[in-house]
């Protein structure tokens, strides 16, 4: 009867050995999210960083695959300051157990990218024109303000209309005679 025990035995030792042979680290999400290094975000009135914490944010999330649940305490754990203090009186209007990060975003949009501060960039883009701005200016700028217009970014056609009717008309006409036929094509003949 020891015998027939032997390899039972025998086997478990060998598992044991190679789990201390081989380290598995067994960090939880927030200790991987740590090591990214993720930016906090303390207060900002200028809405592209504000949006540019939350796509570096989203950015870590995806790389992590992390559930929803942690998504949003990873990133309250990463505001300061203000932004801190602020968050801390959101907190009282939501239900932070059942709280998803697309709700975070909207309360977080709410303060630090208001619905009359996108449609004043909107407005804004709707009206871009090239000007006196070099070439590459105003592709900075339309690339920009096309960010927060999907309708226009992901549609091939009104995004070459709209850059098309921003350059100035001597080079609106010139990027015409060569037939583009895409945004990127006429961004590279406007140069």
């Amino acid at each position: 009867m020891i015998a027939a025990a032997n390899p039972v035995i025998e086997g478990i030792a060998r598992l044991m050995e190679q789990a201390h042979q081989t380290p598995r680290p067994q960090t939880d999400s927030y200790e991987k999210f740590r090591r990214l290094n993720s930016k906090e975000f303390g207060c900002s009135t200028d809405p592209f960083v504000a949006e540019g914490w939350i796509l570096s944010l989203e950015l870590h999330f995806q790389h992590l695959e992390m559930r929803d649940g942690d998504r949003v305490r990873c990133a309250n754990y990463m505001l300061r300051d203000d932004a801190s203090l602020w968050w801390e009186g959101a907190a009282h209007g939501v239900n932070l157990a059942t709280l998803t990060c697309e709700q975070f975003k909207e309360v977080f949009y709410g303060k630090y990218f208001p619905a009359d501060v996108r449609c004043l960039l909107t407005r804004e883009f709707m009206s871009l024109r090239q000007g006196d701005s070099t070439v590459a200016e105003f592709i900075r700028k339309f690339d920009k303000g096309s960010y927060f217009l999907p309708f226009i970014a992901r549609d091939v056609a009104q995004k070459l209309r709209y850059f098309m009717d921003g350059l100035r008309p001597t080079l609106h006409r010139d990027v015409m005679l060569m037939r583009r036929t895409s945004y990127d094509e006429a961004t590279a003949c406007a140069f």
